[in-house]
C-alpha cells in the first residue's frame, strides 16, 4: 500500500556525481524521518544520511562534505545528492522512510525502495 522508488543511480567514475532520487506514493498521512542505506557485497547495511521532516539531517563521517540529503515534503520525495565519489562508495543503495499511515491511530511503518546500484570505478 505505501512504496518507495529509487532511481538515479548507475556508473560513474572516481570524482564524479550522483543524484540520488525516491518518491514515496500510497496510504500516506505524513512522513517523519527519510534516510539513504547502503550495503556493499560482504557488508552489512549501514546508514549513509538521513533527514527529518523538519529538515535536521545526519550523515556518516564518510561522506561528510561530499553528499547531501534533502527532501521536497510536497512531492513525498528525498534526494541523495552524491559528489567526489570514490570506488569505496560502490553499493546498493536503499531508500527508507518512517510513514504514518492512519489519521486516526497515528500507526507508523517503515518502508524501504528496492534498492539502486552505485558503482564507482577508479
Amino acid at each position: 500500500q505505501v512504496q518507495l522508488v529509487e532511481s538515479g543511480g548507475g556508473l560513474v567514475q572516481a570524482g564524479g556525481s550522483l543524484r540520488l532520487s525516491c518518491v514515496a506514493s500510497g496510504r500516506i498521512f505524513s512522513i517523519n524521518a527519510m534516510g539513504w542505506y547502503r550495503q556493499a557485497p560482504g557488508n552489512q547495511r549501514e546508514l549513509v544520511a538521513s533527514i527529518t521532516s523538519g529538515g535536521s539531517t545526519n550523515y556518516v563521517d564518510s561522506v561528510k562534505g561530499r553528499f547531501t540529503i534533502s527532501r521536497d515534503n510536497a512531492k513525498n520525495t528525498v534526494y541523495l545528492q552524491m559528489d567526489s565519489l570514490k570506488p569505496e562508495n560502490t553499493a546498493v543503495y536503499y531508500c527508507n522512510a518512517e510513514i504514518v499511515v492512519d489519521v486516526f491511530t497515528l500507526v507508523r511503518r517503515n518502508y524501504w525502495g528496492q534498492g539502486t546500484q552505485v558503482t564507482v570505478s577508479s
